[in-house]
């Protein structure tokens, strides 16, 4: 079988409930996205690394676990130096190798070396001058997009190591009130002037169909890392209004229309027999939605599940996620299999018949064989590890699953600093009777607690080296 071509679209911040084929409640419908559940695989049971942006992302790059990076907590900003290390290969480098040609056109967020004027100050930087670091560097024979989050200066393009044009202003939220929580939201900064937060996604949209037009010969892989619905939320004219909710609503709405317009560039090219689209979230949805506003029309972003994106409960980590490949994938599969992104890596290796280098991907797993449809002998995965945006850990086995902290270790109630008092210090569910996570369950189970608190240890201790904050965590 020839290659197949790859294309990875990863929404910033779309949750699991906001696609209407996983969500019988969904306020709008996603025609585009369903389309792609009705041809291909979905997964009911799939996570990221990470509750947030940055380490979900490195983790799908590296195929490794985020908290194995130096970045134990939080995120990246603007101005942030590269996480992914110098030598680290990525599932960019591995494609290359194999003879792919490979572009990410989007939001990158894993740091760039940038031509600094002066070292002592971060965001003195001489934009005239080409990046030390960027995507090229970690794979990619082509990189067009920006930084970080689309509310994250400096507000430039960057294509391969050159900023496209150098800032001429600093460019103010006017909409900004006293909460971030307002959905135009984004940070005050330098802006190049090339750049407009309105037409970014289309900019970008536009330069994936072209890529993968001007590709069309060869086996490629575009990764697009789509800068929304994350804020600011902006969907654009036509979208306003469509989704007879609020302005999210619309954002998803023009997602889902990309999707659409991607898909059906492939077939107009007669390449969609043979290539592999990938849909998934970075993370679960953000507050920045409106939840409270959402749910007077009935929808909850997050499903079924408790809390949202920075939280160590499933709606923080429980994400969308479609594969689509007419060549291999039945169409209308559903899989339950609980999967990582991370998977992306090793599933590659196993399509091309490769094999792995010592410390390459060492926390991926093949899904090929759940898209072929075959049965597992065994759970993909022993244990499934998240990580909350604090730096809380969570293990999951089977049905149960332990929560190394008293709340939500993100954003939703109830938040570290502000936990009602006799709170306990760690939280057990079972997910096949509980899967809303309302019961804590852990006085009642401690031999559960013991094992699962083993394999955690086990598994990031395992190459001996201490983690950061751990054993006194673990400990307890």
């Amino acid at each position: 079988m020839a290659k197949p071509n790859i294309v990875y679209i990863l929404a910033d911040d779309m949750g699991y409930g906001d696609i209407s084929y996983l969500n019988e409640r969904a306020a709008w419908t996603t025609p585009h996205l369903d389309q792609m559940c009705r041809q291909g695989m979905t997964f009911t049971d799939a996570h990221s690394t990470s509750s947030v942006c940055t380490p979900s992302r490195y983790s799908i790059m590296t195929g490794r676990y985020n908290w194995r990076s130096p970045l134990k907590e939080g995120v990246l900003f603007g101005y942030d130096t590269p996480l992914i290390e110098k030598e680290r290969p990525t599932i960019a480098s591995f494609l290359g190798e194999q003879g792919y040609k490979t572009a990410c056109i989007g939001k990158w967020h894993l740091g760039f070396e940038w031509p600094l004027m002066d070292k002592e100050q971060p965001d003195s930087i001489d934009f005239t001058k080409a990046l030390g670091d960027s995507p090229v560097d970690h794979g990619f024979d082509y990189f067009y997009g920006i930084c970080g989050s689309l509310d994250m200066p400096p507000y430039v393009y960057v294509e391969n190591r050159n900023v496209t044009a150098v800032p001429d202003r600093v460019v103010n939220c006017e909409t900004r009130q006293s909460t971030s929580l307002t959905p135009h939201f984004f940070r005050d900064g330098l802006t190049g002037s090339d750049f407009e937060h309105s037409d970014v996604l289309t900019n970008l949209t536009e330069r994936v169909l072209n890529q993968i037009e001007q590709w069309k010969e060869e086996p490629f892989f575009v990764y697009f890392p789509m800068t929304a619905p994350h804020t600011p939320i902006l969907p654009s004219e036509q979208f306003i209004g469509k989704s007879n909710t609020n302005l999210y609503g619309d954002f998803v709405l023009m997602c889902d229309d990309i999707v659409g317009q991607i898909n059906q560039h492939l077939e107009r090219l007669g390449l969609a027999e043979n290539t592999l689209v990938i849909f998934a979230s970075d993370n679960g949805c953000a507050p920045m939605a409106n939840f409270p506003e959402l749910a007077q029309y009935g929808h909850c972003p997050s499903y079924i599940f408790r809390g949202h994106k920075a939280d160590i409960y499933e709606g923080g980590h429980r994400i969308p996620y479609i594969v689509q490949w007419p060549k291999v994938i039945q169409p209308e599969s559903s899989s339950t299999e609980p999967v990582m992104l991370m998977d992306f890596y090793k599933t590659c290796v196993d399509i091309l018949g490769c094999e792995t280098k010592d410390d390459e991907a060492p926390d991926s797993c093949s899904q090929l064989e759940i898209w072929k449809g075959e049965s597992l002998d065994a759970p993909l995965h022993d244990a499934l590890i998240h990580h909350s945006v604090n730096g809380a850990f969570s293990v999951r086995q089977g049905p149960w699953k332990l929560e190394m902290c008293p709340g939500s270790g993100g954003w939703s109630a109830p938040q570290p600093g502000s936990l009602p008092e006799n709170c306990h210090p760690i939280q057990l569910y079972n997910l096949d009777q509980d899967i809303r996570e309302r019961h804590n369950v852990c006085d009642e189970h401690p031999e559960v607690v013991h094992r699962l608190k083993d394999t955690l240890m086990h598994i990031v201790h395992g190459d001996g080296n201490p983690y950061y904050g751990m054993a006194t965590t673990l400990e307890k």
